[in-house]
């Protein structure tokens, strides 16, 4: 069994007390925190209760901006992929699926990634929120300006890496109701 990433989308954001009354399944990645994950989780990002785990290793974030920073980047990948047809299926499967299950927040869970090593998983997911989408969000940005031509180039060139996650109506972990 693979160690992965999961993304939900919820109308609130979980807390000590509960979890959301209706939780969506977004996506999930085997072995890593995808470029995808960060991005949709990189606007008005908070660490919450895991709705999984017991420490506080989930991450919340606005789902109408994080949507759009993703779209965004896969906008301005594609062209630089001329008629790459994996890429369009892989752009256009996010996209719908992404449209079907919008929500007020999405809802990153992380604790089978940040518990793959010895560090503290709650440590690691605030170094996450503090550090890595931060940087993410802010490389993207600045691609999408046009003005990050390296860093795209390297999004390019191993893009299902970056954005060729599961996306489904069922996850590993998912929710009733």
């Amino acid at each position: 069994m693979a160690n992965r990433s999961y993304l939900y989308s919820a109308d609130s954001i979980p807390n000590e007390a509960e979890i959301p009354q209706r939780i969506r399944c977004i996506s999930e990645h085997n072995w890593d925190i995808p470029l995808a994950h960060k991005l949709m989780a990189g606007s008005g990002t908070t660490i919450v209760p895991s709705m999984i785990w017991n420490p506080p290793i989930g991450i919340a974030a606005d789902y109408a901006d994080g949507a759009a920073l993703l779209l965004g980047l896969l906008n301005v990948v594609g062209k630089g992929l001329g008629d790459d047809a994996e890429f369009a299926e892989c752009v256009a499967r996010t996209t719908t699926h992404l449209e079907k299950q919008r929500a007020k927040y999405f809802v990153l869970e992380t604790g089978e990634i940040v518990s793959m090593t010895d560090d503290d998983p709650a440590a690691s997911v605030r170094n996450l929120v503090s550090e890595d989408i931060p940087a993410a969000v802010a490389n993207a940005e600045v691609a999408i300006a046009g003005r990050n031509d390296d860093w795209l180039a390297s999004v390019r060139s191993d893009w299902p890496r970056h954005f060729a996650s599961f996306y489904g109506d069922a996850l590993y972990f998912s929710f009733s109701g």
